[in-house]
């Protein structure tokens, strides 16, 4: 019981008083829930990997949204994270192609441009056909750093850069908004 709370209080956000009530949680259930759940555990790790496109998690390359037809590949959303990219396609608003960075600009934690995709980002506006960037980063210090450098990155390509509108809490991260708080920032976007 110990290792299993142990194991839990790894995840993000989970504290012991937590861990220990989900430990005690799945104790109780019948042993195919423990089942179901290890292995969907496994499956997550074996099948998943990032897309070669977008970066997207997917479990065939090129994703879903990179390989519908019915998208517009013109439009590129920039996001931090796949949970962003996510969150986006709950809105159902957005019928574009995506780009995850990896993660945001934060030099006290020594993460800078090398760290992030970036430099794929570049290569996918220079090869062609894209005529928008819509940055799509958290409105964080973080997410306002990455989305300045990528606003002065791209503009020497002659791309458009927008900035999604206001309408997410600043501090907030995109994968916990509503869709209709997304779509608005969606429609709401900027030129940057």
């Amino acid at each position: 019981m110990q290792r299993l709370v142990e194991e839990l209080k790894r995840l993000p956000g989970i504290g012991e008083k937590t861990a220990t009530r989900l430990a005690f949680y799945v104790l109780r259930c019948d042993h195919s829930f423990a089942a179901d759940l290890a292995q969907a555990l496994v499956s997550v790790k074996e099948q998943s990997r990032l897309c070669s496109r977008c970066f997207g998690l997917t479990e065939q390359d090129p994703c879903r949204i990179c390989a519908d037809p019915r998208r517009h590949p013109e439009e590129v959303c920039v996001v931090e994270e796949p949970a962003d990219m996510l969150a986006l396609e709950r809105a159902q608003e957005y019928r574009g192609h995506y780009h995850v960075l990896g993660g945001a600009l934060a030099p006290l934690d020594g993460i800078g441009p090398e760290h992030l995709r970036c430099t794929e980002l570049v290569e996918r506006v220079e090869r062609g056909g894209v005529s928008e960037i819509i940055v799509a980063t958290n409105p964080s210090a973080e997410g306002e750093a990455t989305a300045l450098y990528i606003a002065r990155l791209l503009k020497p390509h002659g791309v458009r850069v927008t900035r999604i509108a206001r309408g997410l809490p600043v501090g907030g991260d995109l994968e916990y908004a509503d869709a209709i708080t997304l779509s608005k920032s969606l429609e709401g976007r900027r030129e940057m």
